[in-house]
């Protein structure tokens, strides 16, 4: 629902995300989701903190396919609310799992962006292992790709829940999992996962 998707997460009505050359919009109210995000104020409305939750699902978005866009793929959210969460956390946390994951010579990168729902916000990227960091079509020629939205959960996001912030403080990160596969197992664009080719399908 848009509520979901866009109100509970402080995104105004104005803003571009909203628009239909980014979402797909069944009518007014209903919407194909845009990002997991959508997950936490659900979860929130009903749990009182701490909270941790880890939640996959399929995204949809108003895109022009690239090697790292599609317009369907899957996302997974993390939250985690509590008395003292700070942003050292959420970049210890992700760096961690990226070194367990692809190794301990992972290079991750954490710099300042902007999102309604987060703040402050960053971007959580990996140096393109494609072409280590030189520059190519998968990383747009920036030498990283970028695999997760995240940052502090915004106090007004908070009052849509009932959370007090001045009790709690939270993070939350939205993590492209189509492209941590990409990375994982070598693959050049993201719209293998879509094409049905059984000759790709059945590799493993």
């Amino acid at each position: 629902m848009d509520y979901y998707n866009f109100e509970a997460l402080n995104i105004p009505k104005d803003h571009p995300s909203r628009d239909t050359q980014d979402t797909f919009y069944i009518n007014d109210e209903v919407v194909l989701r845009t990002h997991t995000s959508s997950v936490q104020i659900r979860v929130m409305e009903k749990e009182r903190p701490p909270v941790r939750v880890i939640a996959p699902g399929r995204c949809y978005r108003h895109e022009n396919p690239d090697a790292s866009h599609a317009f369907t793929f899957h996302q997974c959210e993390g939250l985690y609310v509590d008395k003292g969460v700070t942003l050292a956390n959420l970049k210890g946390d992700l760096t961690y799992f990226a070194r367990q994951i692809f190794g301990p010579d992972m290079q991750v990168r954490f710099r300042p962006d902007f999102f309604p729902f987060t703040e402050p916000s960053v971007e959580y990227a990996f140096s393109c292992p494609y072409c280590k960091g030189m520059g190519c079509s998968v990383c747009k020629g920036s030498g990283w790709i970028e695999i997760a939205g995240a940052g502090m959960v915004d106090p007004t996001v908070f009052g849509f829940v009932g959370y007090d912030p001045e009790v709690y403080t939270g993070y939350a990160f939205g993590m492209g999992l189509d492209r941590l596969a990409m990375i994982k197992y070598g693959i050049e664009s993201i719209s293998m996962f879509l094409e049905n080719d059984l000759r790709f399908l059945k590799q493993g």
